[in-house]
């Protein structure tokens, strides 16, 4: 039964070698929300207080990205696996529901895989995972662009100083159709991604993905994921996710938000929403203004 959720608050917490900021509201089994670049947890801000009528909703910065700590090493994603598990032991929370966006994604999926008592159900959305066969379509003219850019140290940075709204921008509104994120959100995001350091921890994340691709590749492997899995996908990664997630996993459902760009959760709420109420067994609605 929907409850009146409590008030969202924002807590301090230590998790495996760095301090990160945690949007936590409501009450009830915890679901932990992992954003990815460019955002902050507030690419989260129309979807969580509809969770909150059912769950704890845990909404923590990426390792180097928002408020979190610059730290000089640790993007790969089985080392953000280990934040994710970290912010959990630090709220007091043996398991949760795990929703993830973009660079989120390989962390919840390699969470679920390697330590499944911990995840009682996955949503992975709008990401490929490593170099896993079924994303051949989305990887046919190679990768995005910005990925060779943001691999190669140093030079993002230097080029991108003085210029980082410009920038952050063109992915906000790629990522909206054309429409772009509401003011807070975007003040919020071009706040978090200024400053060398900034930018710094937010590319390490890619040049991360190589180590992360290995990591992938050695986890299925040996494990197949057990945890009911959905896959959303909109543009431009569409099925591709769940391409990839068909022969190593137990039990998946899938989505494709027609009409949406790559930043589901602030382009198409009420998709979103909809897909969620499915996964998560409850109903969910746009809260009204």
């Amino acid at each position: 039964m929907p409850t009146a959720p409590t008030p969202l608050a924002l807590r301090r917490v230590r998790t495996n070698g760095i301090e990160t900021t945690v949007a936590t509201a409501g009450a009830g089994p915890a679901i932990l929300l992992l954003h990815g670049f460019p955002h902050t947890w507030q690419v989260w801000n129309t979807v969580i207080g509809p969770l909150a009528h059912h769950f704890r909703v845990l909404a923590p910065d990426l390792r180097g990205l928002g408020a979190a700590t610059r730290a000089a090493d640790g993007y790969d994603s089985a080392n953000l696996a280990l934040d994710a598990a970290g912010v959990l032991d630090a709220l007091g929370e043996p398991n949760a529901d795990v929703i993830a966006i973009d660079a989120g994604v390989p962390a919840a999926f390699l969470l679920a895989l390697h330590h499944p008592e911990r995840v009682r159900r996955l949503v992975l959305m709008e990401a490929t995972l490593g170099t896993l066969p079924g994303a051949e379509a989305f990887h046919a003219g190679g990768p995005p662009w910005w990925f060779g850019f943001h691999a190669v140290p140093d030079l993002a940075e230097t080029v991108l100083i003085g210029h980082e709204a410009e920038y952050i921008d063109w992915f906000l509104t790629a990522g909206t159709r054309g429409h772009g994120v509401p003011p807070n959100e975007r003040s919020a995001f071009l706040d978090a991604y200024s400053g060398r350091e900034s930018l710094r921890g937010a590319f390490s994340h890619y040049r991360a993905m190589p180590t992360t691709a290995h990591q992938i590749d050695a986890a299925v492997s040996t494990h197949r994921l057990t945890t009911p899995t959905t896959a959303i996908g909109a543009h431009p990664v569409g099925e591709s996710l769940a391409c990839q997630l068909r022969p190593i996993t137990n039990n998946l459902t899938e989505h494709v938000i027609p009409d949406c760009g790559h930043i589901i959760p602030l382009d198409r709420p009420d998709a979103l929403l909809e897909a969620l109420a499915d996964a998560l067994g409850v109903p969910l609605r746009l809260s009204t203004p």
